[in-house]
């Protein structure tokens, strides 16, 4: 069956694929499973519902919720009917709820759980939004089986009708509404269709090894267009897929359903990594030194047994000894994991392919659907330290200054209520001006350099790419974030923000006492051990790129507290202004950040809120047995 519109999806899952683990939450301590049938029948009930409450094509309706396969009911039932879904994340402040479901225009909300019901329904009532109903039952609320209920009910009444709706929708017709947000401004709200997600699930899923006989666990945010579209991709494969209990039992889910892949973001791969390493200091002996053999070899990888026959005999050794407990520890199946949101280190990649764990990592943005380019699940469409071939469909050209620009079908309708800002990235000959600094290498494999306005000159004329600079440091063990300053100045400069659960357990086997960070970062000792890790990196760099000065500062930088974007992307302008007393230590006068364009590019890939970041991180980073209450060993 040819899927025109992303609900097509349905009825090919169920003719292609008839299975009873469409879609499965684990509930209770028992895994609830909804069949293909399931999944059509609450769809038609919930688009039954809706329009039993008078709600007809282009009208808005939100979800702000945890993963679950209800979501995935409402989001087909909503799409057949041709209400416009606007899924938003259930991490955000009150300003951004108010700011974003006013301008949506919604006009009904399905939320998850009490707190947030608590915290959402005062906006809701402010803004005259009436319907809000949650997914989790809650006494006197209103359930979102009320809208299944009224469906079942009325099914007779509405069924030819949803029939006539449904075909009279168009792949070009406008699907969903996903606010981003970037290092500035107001949230944009980017009007994606049909054609648009259909043509990145359809392309991406001709690359995808898995297929019906396999499944997945979904944990990242499904609200967000990255794990959304890979859910489709999924449906249109045939793969099961299993939403992880909560944040705190990813890694017993991985295990329990023996998955197949997973979907995830760099920054908690080089936190397992860290984990990986951090076991095997705790080993002694003979042990000890077939660990860090296996885990050295494994930095050295190529594909296409470019390392000759005695590597690879050291492999399968490596492999019997060292590498399979790292596989078991995911349970023991998982054949390919799919890595986006921003650039994966070389080496990490290395590592896990050594390992026998495939890494598919991929580059895009909201306003295109997303996917871009994507490495290959098989070599030669695979290149360490690129992002893979362009997709197909997606053509892309690189302005003067190198930055990218894409047309194709997976490319957004505009941003909603906003043309003014859509003419800023969209230009007259329809190119999509995406604010990231590439290259094409060997022809083929697409590489992410930078940001265009991050970007900044030296006053010797030199420029410095701030992105792939902090991204070098972040390797170390010791450092969580790294802002790299010096616009106009003699030399670079960086903030940092230590890994403090790192710093605190090196503290303390050094027998260095503290009060708190405040103090702790004033102490020389940690001052030296931090050091050593920018010479380290220094060491690597081209004079005019190295870090010649850098300050600590005591805070962790979150969206929460105004850093970090929700994209976890660095606020510059407001961590200039926050330190510009330690900025005007470094370079002896005030230090000013150029003025950056709203218009020049947006949201990445990945839009994980950094509570839910922090404890994918720590609850993945435990799965090699390590003891959770432990922090990482030290580097030393």
């Amino acid at each position: 069956m040819e899927v025109t519109r992303v609900f097509d999806l349905l009825d090919r899952f169920h003719e292609n694929f008839p299975k009873a683990d469409a879609l499965a939450a684990k509930r209770n301590n028992e895994w609830v499973k909804f069949s293909t049938a399931d999944y059509i029948e609450f769809s038609n009930y919930f688009s039954y519902g809706i329009m039993a409450l008078g709600f007809s094509k282009g009208d808005k309706i939100a979800t702000i919720t945890n993963n679950r396969p209800e979501w995935n009911f409402a989001d087909m039932g909503m799409a057949q009917v041709g209400v416009v879904h606007v899924p938003v994340y259930p991490t955000l402040n009150p300003e951004d709820y108010r700011y974003i479901l006013s301008h949506a225009e919604v006009k009904a909300v399905l939320i998850s759980e009490k707190a947030l019901y608590t915290k959402i329904k005062p906006i809701c009532d402010e803004i005259g939004i009436q319907l809000v109903y949650t997914f989790n039952p809650i006494d006197g609320i209103q359930n979102w089986n009320e809208i299944i209920k009224l469906g079942k009910d009325n099914e007779e009444k509405y069924r030819e009708s949803l029939l006539k709706i449904k075909a009279s929708i168009n792949p070009d017709d406008l699907f969903t509404i996903i606010y981003t947000s970037g290092t500035t401004g107001s949230p944009k709200g980017v009007m994606l269709s049909h054609k648009n997600l259909i043509s990145n699930f359809i392309a991406s899923s001709k690359l995808q090894p898995l297929d019906h006989n396999h499944k997945v666990l979904s944990f990242l945010p499904v609200c967000h267009v990255y794990e959304r579209m890979i859910t489709y991709h999924y449906q249109y494969k045939g793969i099961s897929i299993y939403f992880a209990e909560n944040m705190g039992t990813i890694a017993a889910n991985l295990v329990e359903i023996k998955a197949d892949g997973f979907t995830t973001v760099p920054r908690l791969l080089e936190k397992v990594y860290d984990k990986i390493v951090s076991k095997g200091k705790d080993l002694t002996g003979f042990k000890k030194h077939v660990f860090f053999w296996a885990l050295k070899l494994s930095h050295r990888y190529e594909f296409n047994r470019a390392n000759g026959w005695w590597y690879e005999l050291q492999r399968s050794i490596a492999d019997k000894l060292v590498y399979s407990k790292w596989r078991d520890a995911l349970g023991g199946n998982v054949k390919v994991i799919v890595s986006g949101g921003s650039a994966l280190q070389p080496r990490l990649a290395r590592v896990f392919w050594c390992a026998g764990l495939r890494i598919m990592e991929g580059y895009g943005l909201t306003e295109t659907s997303p996917v871009i380019a994507v490495s290959h699940a098989y070599w030669p469409n695979i290149k360490f330290g690129t992002v893979g071939p362009i997709l197909e469909g997606v053509i892309v050209k690189f302005d003067e200054d190198g930055e990218i620009l894409i047309k194709g079908p997976n490319l957004m309708l505009g941003y909603y209520q906003d043309p003014e800002y859509t003419a800023s990235v969209i230009d007259e000959d329809g190119w999509f001006h995406t604010g990231d600094v590439g290259i094409l290498e060997d022809g083929k494999f697409l590489k992410i350099t930078d940001r265009k306005k991050e970007i900044f000159k030296l006053s010797a004329g030199k420029y410095i790419a701030p992105q792939v600079l902090e991204n070098k440091f972040k390797e170390s063990i010791f450092i969580e974030q790294i802002v790299v300053v010096g616009e106009n100045e003699k030399f670079a400069s960086g903030l940092i923000s230590p890994n403090f659960n790192h710093l605190h357990y090196w503290a303390m086997k050094h027998k260095i006492h503290f009060r708190d960070n405040e103090e702790l970062i004033t102490i020389k000792d940690v001052y030296n051990r931090i050091e050593r890790e920018v010479e380290k990196v220094n060491k690597t760099l081209s004079p005019h790129e190295q870090i010649k000065r850098f300050r600590l500062v005591s805070e962790e930088w979150t969206p929460q507290t105004g850093e970090l974007s929700p994209t976890l992307k660095l606020r510059r302008n407001i961590l200039y202004q926050k330190y510009s007393g330690l900025l005007e230590e470094i370079f002896g006068h005030p230090h000013m950040l150029k003025q950056t364009s709203a218009a020049s590019g947006s949201a990445p890939i990945i839009n994980l809120n950094v509570n839910i970041k922090d404890k994918l991180m720590k609850n993945l980073g435990g799965i090699f047995k390590a003891d959770e209450e432990e922090p990482p060993k030290s580097n030393e």
